[in-house]
C-alpha cells in the first residue's frame, strides 16, 4: 500500500502554484528554505549557501553585532523571517515574507516571536549562483515599495558591494565598491563597513 503524501508538501514546481499569503507559508512543511514575494513561491537555489557565502555572512553579521551591542538596534541573520505587509498585518492578507541574509531593525515594535513585521531599517544580501535574479530584481521591488531605508548588495565572485538608499519612495544606488573602499550606512548611524576585511583571504 503507498503511503499518503503530507497534505502539506508541494509536489509541482512552486512557480506553478498561484499566490500564497503567509498564513499558507506558516502550514507548510519544508526540508528547504523558501521565500513568498507578492504571492509567489521562490525556494532556495540550492540545499546550502556555499562557503564563501558564509564567510561574508559572518564577516558583516560579527561587525554588526559588535556595533549594536549597546544599541536599541537588533541585527539578525537567516533562516530569519521578515514580512511586509501592505494591506494589513493579518496572516492571510501578508504576502510578501522574505529571509534576508543579515537585517537590523531599530523599531522593536515590528518585532515578534515569528521575526519582524515591516520594513527593516538595513538589509544586506549576498548573492549566490542561482539567486541574482531574486535579489537584483524582485527583492529590490518589493524593498523599495516596502520602505526598507537601505539596502546592500554583496557579490561574493566579483567581490563588489551595491549600495541603494530610499530617498523619497525610491532607491538612490551608491557607486559600485570593493575591496579597499568603505560602506557607510545612511540609516545605522556611525556604521561603516572595511571592504578590504570583508574581502580578504575568501580564496
Amino acid at each position: 500500500m503507498e503511503e499518503e503524501e503530507p497534505k502539506n508538501k508541494l509536489k509541482k514546481p512552486f512557480t506553478e502554484y498561484g499566490r500564497y499569503s503567509y498564513a499558507d507559508y506558516l502550514s507548510w512543511q519544508m526540508d528547504e528554505m523558501v521565500e513568498l514575494i507578492k504571492g509567489k513561491v521562490f525556494r532556495s537555489a540550492a540545499a546550502a549557501p556555499r562557503r564563501i557565502h558564509q564567510e561574508i555572512s559572518g564577516k558583516v553579521f560579527n561587525k554588526l553585532f559588535n556595533f549594536l551591542e549597546k544599541h536599541p538596534c537588533k541585527v539578525y541573520e537567516a533562516p530569519f523571517d521578515v514580512r511586509l505587509p501592505v494591506k494589513s498585518k493579518k496572516n492571510e492578507d501578508i504576502d510578501t515574507v522574505v529571509q534576508p541574509d543579515i537585517c537590523v531593525i531599530c523599531d522593536t515594535r515590528k518585532l515578534d516571536d515569528l521575526g519582524c513585521i515591516g520594513a527593516p531599517d538595513l538589509i544586506v544580501e549576498i548573492l549566490s549562483p542561482g539567486s541574482n535574479k531574486k535579489e537584483l530584481k524582485y527583492k529590490y521591488e518589493v524593498y523599495e515599495e516596502s520602505g526598507v531605508l537601505e539596502y546592500w548588495i554583496i557579490h561574493p565572485d566579483e567581490q563588489t558591494v551595491m549600495a541603494y538608499t530610499l530617498k523619497e519612495g525610491k532607491y538612490i544606488p551608491s557607486r559600485l565598491m570593493t575591496s579597499g573602499d568603505v560602506v557607510r550606512s545612511v540609516s545605522i548611524s556611525g556604521f561603516q563597513l572595511d571592504l578590504k576585511y570583508v574581502f580578504k583571504d575568501l580564496d
